[in-house]
């Protein structure tokens, strides 16, 4: 399985294999905000993240502060 993770400085494939998906389905699935934990894997400009865990973090999402921003 794979995941695309990105933020305002780019993209990372995330590369999980099918034992870590089965080990870790509820938080693949489900999390609103993923930590994942890993080896970084680059080629060139490629960069991939294969996954060793997973952990599920969406309980920081109202504690996280929020700050507006303006793009005119």
């Amino acid at each position: 399985m794979f995941m695309t993770l990105g933020d305002e400085t780019g993209q990372v494939n995330v590369i999980l294999w099918v034992a870590l998906v089965e080990q870790f389905r509820k938080e693949a699935l489900g999390a609103a905000l993923l930590a994942v934990y890993g080896v970084w894997q680059t080629d060139g400009k490629v960069r991939h993240l294969i996954a060793r865990k997973l952990v599920d973090r969406t309980e920081l999402l109202g504690a996280l502060p929020t700050t507006a921003r303006e793009f005119c």
